[in-house]
């Protein structure tokens, strides 16, 4: 007999010997544990297999020709394949135009909103000033008030934009009106939301500096007075100290930053009109369809629900792509920051 094999009988005469002892206890502690286990494993499996299975038919059912799709016998297994169905997506969203645009402006967004709220973030944790508690008072009304209440007013200040802002206040022409003749209208451009998320007005921004506040106040603070003591300065200590710990919390925010820019809507019809953006043509998809199946331009047919359906859920596919193969690149740090945050509370 190998010493394994001895190492292993020993082991369980040991285990059986103990539970002897103890009146079956251990046992029954044992069995309890892997019970436990087994439950734990089942709903585990069955939530992935709630989130998968939407997947798993949406990507079997973009393989279907048409027919396939009222075939009942049908179910996941596509009889006819095809790959005609990404080229009718891909031109009916105007992809891949769309999804470089879609891609460059969420980072460039995503990266204005994490510098700006970081710095927003540390002052509210770490320095006194006046009406602080107001201040962070409105950060908290703007993570509950939806942006559709300010909507008008964010476009009667774009379509009439001036910096100073306080001479069309009281009557005087603002400082473009001087120089142009005519107020200047920016809302059909970049710069608009650009500027919402360098002044924490943008998408979500109330939550990020939130986040980042809570993080930046469990931070001792001997660590800034040793930086003070060494001739640091606030700014130098903020880079040098204090965001080199608080990277996986940025990165937390630049996800959530990332994520809902791609599959944002409501800022991207109002202010972003001059780009072709994936969520705003995947959202007018279902209109187009009527004109791209017709063979005359003057007519419109019906397209089906099930063909509809099909197609509106290879768009969700494409969509998804980005978004999956970012997490899988990043999860160690989402998981690292999720950790840290479960640690400190």
């Amino acid at each position: 007999m190998s010493k394994d094999n001895t190492i292993y009988l020993g082991e369980r005469k040991d285990f059986w010997e103990r539970n002897r002892r103890s009146g079956g206890y251990l046992l029954k502690k044992r069995a309890k544990e892997i019970s436990v286990s087994v439950i734990r494993g089942l709903l585990m499996f069955g939530l992935c297999f709630m989130i998968i299975q939407p997947m798993i038919n949406r990507l079997a059912m973009s393989f279907m020709e048409e027919k396939d799709l009222y075939d009942s016998t049908i179910i996941l297994l596509p009889r006819n394949v095809t790959l005609d169905n990404y080229r009718i997506v891909a031109e009916l969203t105007t992809f891949p135009k769309s999804m470089i645009n879609s891609l460059w402006i969420s980072i460039v967004m995503s990266i204005a909103q994490i510098v700006s709220t970081t710095l927003v973030a540390y002052g509210f944790a770490r320095f006194e000033f006046p009406l602080k508690k107001f201040w962070f008072g409105c950060v908290v009304m703007l993570i509950i008030i939806p942006p559709q209440t300010i909507q008008t007013a964010l476009y009667s200040s774009f379509t009439r934009f001036d910096i100073p802002g306080i001479l069309g206040l009281f009557g005087v022409p603002g400082i473009f009106e001087l120089t142009t003749g005519s107020p200047l209208n920016i809302r059909a451009s970049i710069w608009p939301y650009l500027l919402m998320c360098l002044t924490c007005m943008g998408l979500k921004d109330g939550l990020y500096i939130y986040m980042m506040r809570q993080y930046f106040r469990g931070v001792p603070d001997s660590l800034e007075e040793a930086a003070y003591v060494d001739g640091c300065g606030t700014m130098h200590t903020f880079v040098k100290i204090m965001l080199p710990d608080a990277l996986p919390t940025i990165a937390s925010c630049f996800l959530f930053s990332f994520v809902w820019q791609w599959t944002d809507l409501f800022y991207s019809r109002n202010f972003l009109t001059g780009f072709k953006l994936y969520s705003t043509e995947m959202s007018v998809m279902v209109s187009r369809m009527s004109k791209y199946f017709a063979s005359d331009a003057t007519q419109a047919v019906v397209v089906p629900n099930g063909r509809q359906l099909q197609l509106v859920s290879i768009a969700v596919l494409f969509c998804c792509i980005p978004l999956i193969i970012l997490y899988i690149f990043t999860q160690r740090t989402f998981v690292e920051s999720i950790a840290m945050t479960g640690s400190k509370e």
